[in-house]
């Protein structure tokens, strides 16, 4: 893939990165829950507002899906999707189910793999948000489509596997300061808090503890 981009660059006498910013209609698939792990690992909050316009760069956007668990009975977290529907996200919840060690979880890859396989064709450019190796397939299934594809993610939290058929890949530790929170981006009040994974009792613990 590389020597072919490197070819491609001197054919036309542009620079690999100049090749890559001719991106078309983007479409942004955001896994919530992957992302929200991520910022943990790097002690930061992300400010969504920021996010979508980083990950756009002035490309034409064609729609940019946010895929999360959701706990119906938590306020806070309702809010929040609320917000992220009025401020440029199509959010696709799914009720998360709880395990038997207490835990809740749900996963929402196979979502995310239909959604980026039935737009084909209204999009040039997907970027997936995530480091899950289990959207390879449908990564590969959507080049071989003619879509190209950026991920962004935490390398430590990413599948070679994904990196190995993406077009082009964006750790996030490189783009952390365009994309936290600062004192002053508080104004929405709400934190992204997925509870997946979490016992009951740490899941109580967010859900009860003030946003921001």
């Amino acid at each position: 893939m590389l020597n072919h981009r490197n070819t491609l660059s001197h054919d036309t006498g542009f620079t690999p990165e100049q090749v890559l910013e001719n991106r078309g209609r983007v479409a942004i698939f955001i896994d919530g829950s992957n992302l929200f792990y991520a910022a943990l690992q790097l002690g930061i909050e992300i400010d969504y507002t920021k996010l979508l316009c980083r990950l756009t760069a002035g490309s034409r956007l064609f729609r940019a899906f946010f895929y999360t668990g959701v706990d119906r009975t938590n306020e806070k977290q309702q809010g929040f999707l609320l917000w992220m529907r009025r401020n440029g996200y199509r959010v696709i919840a799914k009720d998360l189910v709880q395990l038997p060690d207490g835990s809740k979880k749900a996963n929402l890859d196979v979502e995310i793999a239909v959604d980026m396989m039935a737009l084909v064709g209204c999009y040039d450019t997907a970027i997936l948000v995530s480091g899950d190796g289990d959207l390879a397939y449908a990564v590969d299934a959507a080049s071989y489509r003619g879509v190209r594809v950026e991920v962004v993610s935490l390398r430590s939290m990413t599948s070679d596997s994904l990196i190995n058929v993406s077009d082009r890949y964006i750790d996030l530790d490189c783009v952390k300061d365009d994309i936290k929170k600062t004192p002053r981006s508080h104004s929405n009040g709400y934190t992204y808090r997925p509870l997946t994974g979490l016992s009951v009792v740490e899941e109580e613990a967010a859900a009860t503890s003030e946003p921001g």
